[in-house]
């Protein structure tokens, strides 16, 4: 397992019992003791601690993004595992340093952890989330004039 997808892995586990706590439980602490048992010798204990805190700090803000990206889904009844994947994938998408994690690489591991630790349709329910919430923002990863470029020189439809 790559060292961040470790990582995310362990923030995932971290801010699982954080949230089944009601948040009454140190998650810095929490997220020590995991990278001390799961993650022995792991070298991105920065990027771990910074995407926990960043979480926990944006929670609200996030939740309030989730909110209106499913409003058919309250926050508060989504699976904790789903609803933590989609804080994750949502503070790295939104909020994450782009240039060290690009915003379809923030997405991409979010379903992966939807996939490995949720239920049955976690991955596409997150991937349908974040992927609205992705293009909400204007796809902030694609290239203007590429972009631009292809649709201009793309098919045309004609009729007849």
């Amino acid at each position: 397992m790559a060292a961040r997808q470790l990582g995310r892995a362990v923030v995932l586990q971290s801010l699982y019992e954080w949230d089944f706590y009601n948040r009454a439980v140190s998650l810095k602490e929490s997220l020590e003791r995991n990278l001390e048992e799961f993650a022995p010798g792991f070298n991105e204990k920065k990027f771990a601690m910074d995407l926990a805190h960043g979480v926990e700090t944006k929670v609200d803000e996030l939740d309030a993004i989730i909110t209106k990206s499913a409003p058919e889904w309250p926050v508060a009844q989504l699976p904790i595992v789903d609803r933590n994947v989609l804080r994750m994938g949502l503070y790295e998408l939104i909020f994450g340093n782009r240039a060290e994690v690009p915003p379809r690489v923030a997405i991409n591991e979010a379903i992966e952890l939807a996939k490995t630790y949720g239920g049955q349709n976690s991955g596409k329910f997150i991937n349908g989330v974040l992927g609205t919430i992705y293009r909400e923002i204007g796809e902030p990863d694609q290239d203007p004039e590429r972009h631009g470029k292809k649709e201009k020189d793309g098919p045309k439809k004609t009729s007849k």
